[in-house]
């Protein structure tokens, strides 16, 4: 597969829900627990912030997106976390274990450098093996566990949190 990696574009909104929804209605990567509309995915797109990076994966075969990633900054209430952004993956569930993950981190944490940040944070769920696995593969650490931090349908789930300097 020829895979273009490039900046998010308002159009790509139903992609990016296309893989974004069965992964929330699963229940089983993500936090997140409320699907999106295409509404609510545009107006998420339209308002990212300047200084994030939101680059998506397509199949250039077949004009589709299979996976996005994006960085916003940890926190903007002040400047004393102007180095640090918060990194999210995606992959369509069809297409892992195809190098999509690894394009994408590159690209981002080129992007993500030429944009002032120095370190890449995220929390991963702890029953997400396979996600942790990649962002260790790509150079995240393992700095602590926040135990109970999510709670889902009643049930409790520890976060992993990872960082990586760029």
């Amino acid at each position: 597969m020829k895979l273009i990696i490039r900046d998010v574009q308002k159009a790509d909104a139903q992609g990016i829900m296309d893989i974004l929804n069965p992964i929330i209605e699963g229940g089983l990567y993500t936090i997140l627990d409320s699907t999106f509309s295409l509404e609510e995915e545009e107006q998420f797109i339209q308002d990212f912030p300047k200084r994030g990076v939101f680059n998506v994966a397509s199949n250039a075969e077949k004009s589709t997106i299979v996976g996005f990633q994006n960085v916003e900054p940890f926190a903007t209430y002040t400047h004393a976390f102007d180095h640090v952004g918060i990194i999210g993956t995606y992959v369509d569930g069809s297409y892992r274990r195809q190098g999509i993950a690894s394009s994408l981190f590159n690209a981002t944490f080129e992007l993500a450098k030429s944009k002032g940040y120095e370190k890449l944070f995220a929390y991963v769920r702890d029953d997400n093996k396979n996600a942790l696995a990649t962002y260790l593969k790509h150079g995240f650490e393992v700095i602590g566990v926040a135990k109970k931090h999510a709670k889902i349908n009643g049930k409790y789930i520890d976060e992993v949190l990872i960082e990586k300097w760029l």
